[in-house]
């Protein structure tokens, strides 16, 4: 009886594991779909109300992000300033992410891809570059996406 009642035990239990493996995939595949739609608003709110508000808004109270020769700047606050020099201000800069990922928990995510930046000198001459990003993403309380690092 006791090996009767252990068989049982263990094929209740491993009935359990896809239904906990087809949850983990669901979680997943909607935090990466959340977080592509997030990167898109992203670069919209960057194209239409510039470098500084974008950045700003869709920072994580605690971001950090690279810049220039390995310098980090942090925190939500931080950012809004760096992005508040007037060089920024004729700053243009569009991206796409060439991959997505979530974490099986769907809190966290990240995203890698091509950027091109674009500013205007003094003299009304623009110059381009372009680059590869790396962005981490952290679900919130409300459930929106904010970066923790750029």
């Amino acid at each position: 009886m006791q090996d009767l009642k252990a068989v049982f035990f263990i094929f209740i239990i491993a009935l359990g594991f896809p239904a906990c493996t087809s949850q983990e995939t669901n979680q997943k595949s909607q935090a990466a779909a959340e977080i592509a739609a997030a990167e898109k608003a992203f670069e919209k709110m960057a194209a239409e109300k510039g470098i500084a508000t974008a950045f700003w808004f869709f920072a994580d109270t605690a971001a950090v992000i690279k810049r220039g020769n390995d310098s980090l700047i942090k925190g939500k606050e931080g950012i809004r300033n760096f992005y508040s020099a007037p060089y920024f201000n004729t700053a243009r800069v569009k991206w796409n992410p060439d991959f997505v990922e979530a974490s099986g928990s769907g809190d966290m995510g990240y995203t890698f891809g091509r950027y091109e930046w674009s500013s205007t000198d003094s003299l009304g001459a623009v110059h381009t570059s372009t680059g590869v990003f790396h962005t981490v993403w952290k679900k919130q309380k409300d459930g929106s996406w904010r970066y923790t690092w750029d």
